[in-house]
C-alpha cells in the first residue's frame, strides 16, 4: 500500500468513527436531528475526502446520497442472544457473500430480534476475524433490488466505525435503521464488500435509511 493511501484511509477511518460518536451522543435527546447532521457530514466527506468510496469524476458535482424521511418507529434496541457460545470470537467460522473475490472469515457471535415494526423477525451478528475484530450487521428486506442495493444494507460495522451503540450491561445493541447505509461497492466496483448472509433476508420492507435515487 501506497504510504499516502495508507494514512488517508486512517483518516476516512478517523472521521467516520468521530461522526459515529458525536451521533451517539446527539441521538440520545433528539435523534433525527443527529441523524441528519450526521448524513450532511457524510456528504462533505464523500465529496471532500480522497478515501470517498465515489470514483475521483463523481465527487465534484455530487449532491448528496439519497435517504428516505426520518421515522422514529425504526429506533429500537434488542438484546443480543448468544449462539451458543460464550465469548465474542466464538462461534462457527463463516464466509460471508462478497461483492468481489477476495474472502471476509466472520464468526457468528448471536441473534437479535427486533420489535416495534420489524416484530417477529430475527438478525444475526457476525464478528469480524483478525486483528481487533468487529461487530458486521448487514441485511436484506423487501426493498432489496428495487428502492435499496439488492445485496443489502449495512447497519453495524464497528471495524470501520460504524456503531450505532449498546447497553454492555445487558447485552442490548441500538438498532436505528434510519442508519442503514449502503457499502462502498454500490458507488464503486473496485470496493469488495461482504454483504447480508442468508438468515439475514427479511421479508417486510425496511424504508428507512439510505435508498437508491
Amino acid at each position: 500500500m501506497d504510504p499516502r493511501d495508507a494514512t488517508t484511509l486512517a483518516d476516512w477511518r478517523r472521521q467516520v468513527a468521530a461522526l459515529y460518536a458525536a451521533w451517539r451522543t446527539g441521538s440520545a435527546a433528539a435523534p433525527e436531528r443527529a441523524t441528519q447532521a450526521f448524513r450532511a457530514a457524510r456528504d462533505r466527506l464523500f465529496r471532500e475526502h480522497p478515501q470517498s468510496p465515489l470514483p475521483p469524476a463523481e465527487r465534484a458535482g455530487f449532491e448528496g446520497v439519497p435517504y428516505w424521511p426520518y421515522d422514529r418507529d425504526y429506533r429500537l434496541t434488542a438484546r443480543l442472544e448468544p449462539a451458543g457460545v460464550s465469548a465474542p470470537v466464538g462461534g462457527r467460522r463463516e464466509q460471508l457473500p462478497v461483492s468481489g473475490t477476495e474472502p471476509f472469515s466472520f464468526r457468528l457471535v448471536g441473534r437479535l430480534r427486533p420489535g416495534g415494526p420489524l416484530i417477529g423477525t430475527a438478525l444475526s451478528v457476525y464478528w469480524l476475524e483478525g486483528y481487533a475484530g468487529g461487530l458486521f450487521l448487514a441485511f436484506r428486506d423487501a426493498t432489496s433490488g428495487r428502492e435499496s442495493y439488492g445485496a443489502g444494507r449495512y447497519l453495524i460495522d464497528s471495524a470501520k466505525g460504524a456503531d450505532l451503540g449498546g447497553d454492555a450491561a445487558t447485552g442490548e445493541l441500538l438498532l436505528d435503521f434510519n442508519m442503514a447505509f449502503h457499502p462502498s461497492c454500490v458507488y464503486d466496483p473496485r470496493w469488495n464488500c461482504p454483504l447480508a448472509s442468508r438468515d439475514n433476508w427479511l421479508a417486510p420492507a425496511v424504508p428507512v435509511g439510505e435508498r437508491l435515487r
